[in-house]
């Protein structure tokens, strides 16, 4: 009854069955996984933002990377602005989420011979990339920062492609430790993203927006699918195999309705394929063949003669 599963096709279609089902499984696991690591990312953003500013010193320093539970956090520093060795971050996204211009980044010197970095906020592009653009000067004198502590920006990170050769202090990575070699200081790892300034200074670059918090994604209903595909597989090939079953059924019973014997009504084997007029023809013929002259034999005489 079911002796085709043992098909080469329905071997093939049940091994690649069986692969999928477990492959399935586990994309909706890592679906679920992400959703999981997206709601702890935003949780410790949330905390983060809402912890109160400690001086930027105590969470970060000189060649130390800032650590994860320390990004986001509200930070100060009080100090006065460098502009010689302001630089700008080539293809940023402005406020509108659209825009593409730069990041303007220029170092605090801090009253302990040591630095940081302070992304001042955005700026659009001009009509020439290969100048310096026109950036709003910073605030003179000394100033109190206050914002949100980010890591050091590498490629593996920002997915964003390290390029040489670029205009004059133009870069495309934020990077506490290359700058740090320009300057005759020590440079303390991350760099401060600026919400705030006191004096604050006219005509300031845009402030980078607080990160969305938010949004969890899509991943939970992409695990749901995931595993609903998974469980959709069996039930897909029982029906496969019913309907097979069910169309090899019915060609069998086509085939013996159609075969050699089939139906009613046919000639009997017993009587003479030539028929009731065959026969006739045939007696009529031995009555002509007699001699001429010869009286016509009766049925009578036919009757002894059979007796004898």
């Amino acid at each position: 009854m079911y002796r085709f599963l043992l098909s080469r096709q329905w071997v093939i279609l049940t091994l690649v069955g069986l692969v999928l089902i477990p492959v399935m499984v586990k994309l909706g696991f890592w679906q679920l996984h992400r959703h999981q690591n997206r709601v702890a990312h935003n949780d410790l953003i949330a905390q983060s933002l809402d912890a109160p500013a400690v001086p930027v010193g105590k969470l970060t320093a000189p060649g130390r990377a800032v650590s994860r539970d320390d990004t986001w956090r509200t930070v100060r520093a009080t100090g006065s602005y460098d502009p010689r060795h302001e630089v700008v971050i080539r293809q940023r996204t402005g406020p509108d989420e659209q825009s593409i211009g730069y990041f303007v980044v220029t170092p605090l010197l801090l009253a302990d011979d040591r630095a940081v970095l302070v992304n001042r906020g955005w700026i659009p592009a001009g009509g020439d990339l290969t100048k310096f653009p026109e950036v709003p000067p910073a605030p003179r004198g000394e100033v109190t920062v206050t914002g949100r502590l980010k890591a050091d920006e590498t490629t593996a990170s920002s997915g964003i492609k390290d390029k040489k050769g670029l205009p004059d202090r133009q870069v495309m990575l934020i990077d506490s430790g290359r700058l740090a070699k320009v300057l005759d200081r020590d440079v303390l790892g991350g760099y401060i993203e600026l919400t705030g300034s006191s004096p604050k200074g006219k005509g300031q670059p845009e402030p980078v927006p607080a990160p969305d918090h938010s949004s969890i994604g899509a991943h939970m209903a992409y695990a749901i699918q995931w595993w609903l595909f998974a469980a959709g597989v069996p039930a897909g090939w029982i029906v496969l195999v019913r309907r097979e079953r069910r169309d090899r059924a019915a060609a069998a019973s086509a085939d013996r309705a159609t075969g050699p014997g089939a139906g009613a009504g046919g000639p009997d084997p017993r009587e003479d394929p030539a028929g009731p007029a065959a026969r006739d023809s045939g007696a009529a013929a031995d009555r002509t063949s007699a001699p001429a002259g010869a009286p016509a034999p009766s049925p009578a005489a036919d009757q002894v003669l059979s007796e004898k």
